[in-house]
């Protein structure tokens, strides 16, 4: 049997309560589903500066390289704010590893379980459901174009996507609507830009090879509002990195707490798995996080890295268990009654099937 190397970056704040929790939970999966893993762990962000001076040292980036899949924890704090851009843990440590390894689709499922339903913040239609995925291209667009320009009269920022770029992350797309309920939302602005009308051509044009998957094109103005008034109406959205970055931030909203939102981000050789919220230092240490977040991380580990779906899909039901008998965290608890960082993961565990 496979043993499998994952290369484990707790990062800062909550990062390594939540991530200790995750990989017990993660330990009790695969022993059940026999997926045998070694845990290698190393620094990353704040951490990394304090330990090495660089937010992402040499020996971190060669483990992530020779791994099957990295577990990313949050980065970052206000310790480390008043550093240079480059070095601080945000830009020279978490938006590097991602370019250093070559990421190129981010996923972010939201999912509003129904034992939570009153704690989304936006109304959500009777008898209706929040289960959607945003495919969000991660290594071109208006972030990486050149020539990008600035000084005291005018700033210049170019939008780039080659066709090459846009089927790659089709592919993902598609693949991933297959797999779930069939339907794929591609999010673009052909109506006044170039680089979406290309976008939009290339999609549709994929679409011919996948017939099994509905495919609908979208304004990203109207998909944001969309988001908000009818959920429930998406499956699976794809599109650009500057608009994924806000619809997938819009979209998480929809699940009551940044700490259920999980995220894979896909690279040619090794993917990465990171919760979606930040480090969160107003309650580092207090045992009082939601690991949910990197829990999920760990199952779609399981799904995209492993192709163990059952697993994946073992751990997601224990968390909607542990969930529908009351067991939550203070983040989605509603006034009720709590339970600790610790405490959410041994319901888990003792939920898996």
């Amino acid at each position: 049997m496979k043993t499998f190397r994952v290369a484990v970056l707790p990062g800062d704040g909550i990062g390594p309560e939540v991530m200790t929790e995750s990989l017990r939970v993660l330990e009790a999966a695969g022993k059940k589903y026999d997926i045998a893993m070694k845990f290698e762990q190393a620094l990353i962000g704040g951490a990394a500066i304090d330990a090495t001076g660089s937010p992402l040292p040499d020996e971190t980036l060669n483990l992530c390289r020779s791994a099957d899949a990295v577990l990313l924890g949050s980065v970052g704090g206000p310790k480390w704010d008043n550093l240079p851009p480059k070095q601080r843990p945000e830009l020279g440590g978490l938006l590097a590893i991602r370019k250093a390894l070559k990421l190129y689709a981010n996923l972010r499922p939201v999912r509003l379980y129904p034992a939570l339903f009153d704690q989304c913040p936006v109304r959500i239609p009777s008898g209706s459901g929040v289960d959607l995925l945003t495919v969000r291209e991660l290594s071109s667009g208006i972030y990486f174009g050149e020539p990008k320009e600035l000084d005291e009269s005018h700033g210049l920022d170019t939008m780039l996507y080659e066709a090459e770029t846009v089927s790659r992350i089709a592919k993902v797309a598609f693949e991933a609507a297959a797999r779930r309920r069939g339907t794929l939302t591609s999010v673009d602005k052909a109506n006044v830009l170039s680089a979406s009308i290309l976008w939009r051509n290339v999609v549709a044009k994929m679409g011919a090879d996948y017939p099994s998957v509905e495919l609908n094109h979208m304004y990203v103005d109207n998909a944001a509002m969309q988001l908000i008034l009818n959920p429930g109406g998406f499956d699976v959205l794809v599109t650009g990195n500057l608009f994924g970055d806000i619809l997938s931030d819009e979209s998480a909203a929809l699940a009551g707490s940044l700490g259920m939102l999980p995220s894979a981000s896909i690279g040619e050789s090794v993917n990465l798995f990171e919760p979606s919220g930040g480090s969160a230092p107003d309650i580092a240490g207090k045992g009082i996080a939601n690991p949910i977040a990197q829990i999920l991380s760990g199952a779609m580990m399981f799904e995209y890295s492993f192709d163990r779906v059952d697993a994946a899909r073992a751990v997601e039901a224990a968390i909607e268990a542990a969930l529908n008998d009351g067991v939550r965290t203070g983040d989605v608890a509603g006034g009720a009654s709590s339970v600790g960082t610790r405490q959410m993961a041994d319901a888990v565990i003792k939920r898996l099937s």
